[in-house]
């Protein structure tokens, strides 16, 4: 069973809409096993995007350049620099003060590919993006131009850790070992 950390940011807090995201979960038979709604501090956001994740930081910046050559727009001219690496820093500060904009839900959820089937659920990191029927299809329609143009975070409602080892990363941050609980639900005995 794999174990994958979701966190409902503070635009999903703020439009009430938890429950609809916890629900869709829940209805396809992954398991909370841990959860918590918090306030997050600066040191848990710093930790939970370190500064040494380039790859994480390069990966944000060239979302961005995909974006704005579909859009025509100049990444020097609004962001006044090209470089993925420092475009990913700049992202990287938004998202540490848009995490602390007002509490979040972070939650462990279990299940066989349980990393894979939350971001199949969640849809693409970039809502404008994402497909009608996940969550950032129905519910958002933020794109990079339109956040960074405000210079702020992206508002996709969630975070889903992108990897097992992300998720084993990410995990430990948010929750100690015994805020993890195991349990059997139904579904298990009929779809395990």
């Amino acid at each position: 069973m794999e174990q994958t950390l979701v966190i409902l940011k503070p635009d999903a807090v703020q439009r009430g809409l938890m429950g609809e995201i916890i629900s869709r979960f829940e209805r396809i038979g992954l398991k909370m096993v841990a959860a918590r709604f918090v306030m997050v501090t600066s040191e848990l956001a710093e930790k939970h995007y370190p500064i040494d994740r380039e790859s994480f930081l390069r990966g944000m910046g060239e979302k961005t350049l995909e974006n704005y050559t579909k859009m025509g727009v100049d990444p020097v001219d609004k962001l006044g620099t090209a470089d993925t690496l420092e475009i990913g820093k700049m992202i990287r500060e938004w998202l540490i003060q848009y995490m602390q904009e007002s509490p979040v839900f972070a939650f462990v959820l279990e299940g066989p590919h349980v990393v894979e089937l939350v971001r199949k659920v969640c849809g693409h990191t970039l809502p404008l993006l994402s497909p009608p029927g996940t969550i950032r299809g129905d519910f958002c329609f933020d794109s990079s131009y339109l956040a960074n143009t405000a210079k702020r975070a992206i508002k996709n409602m969630v975070h889903a850790s992108g990897s097992v080892e992300e998720a084993q990363y990410e995990i430990p941050l948010w929750f100690a070992k015994d805020q993890i609980f195991s349990y059997t639900r139904v579904e298990e005995k009929v779809m395990g």
